[in-house]
């Protein structure tokens, strides 16, 4: 951990609905809260960062910005990104704020990045709800832990594999 900051990264679910999501944490006063500012102060097209909320004028804790790993594709896809997928990301965390994965203290002094990523072809709200919010909670877990193992990243160097390749070795 450098500076305190943690990475994480999960993948959950399957399908149209799977939910990949990525997570920086660290203090408000470190690289963590100088890219949160940065990058709610700086939108661009079609990638617009957003603080999450539980409900309006309710924002998680720590503080979430919410990031599109892509444009929406349309009004039904902008609604399950700003709909489902934010409700997931802040259930999450919340969640793993609930079970101390980050505790009560860093809750006012550190913030999240959440990039997330939303298919276009998705269309089950409850589905991308319930994957982004494990998938979120792991992300942070995983970075809490310093997951991946070194020794598991070297042991699957010859067989890398994804949703969307696998190579035929």
């Amino acid at each position: 951990m450098v500076d305190g900051l943690q990475i994480g990264e999960s993948f959950v679910g399957d399908g149209a609905h799977a939910a990949h999501v990525n997570t920086v944490f660290g203090p408000r006063s470190g690289p963590a809260g100088v890219a949160w500012s940065t990058a709610l102060a700086t939108p661009s097209s079609g990638h617009v960062p957003f603080v999450t909320v539980l409900r309006p004028s309710l924002p998680v804790k720590p503080l979430t910005l919410f990031v599109t790993k892509s444009a929406p594709a349309g009004d039904e896809h902008g609604l399950l990104i700003w709909g489902p997928a934010q409700a997931g990301i802040a259930a999450g965390v919340a969640e793993a704020l609930a079970d101390g994965i980050i505790s009560r203290e860093e809750a006012d002094t550190h913030v999240i990045i959440a990039a997330v990523w939303v298919n276009p072809a998705a269309s089950a709200a409850d589905e991308i709800f319930a994957n982004n919010r494990i998938a979120v909670r792991a992300a942070l877990e995983n970075g809490s832990r310093g997951l991946p193992a070194t020794d598991d990243v070297i042991a699957a160097r010859h067989a890398p594999a994804n949703p969307f390749y696998t190579p035929k070795v």
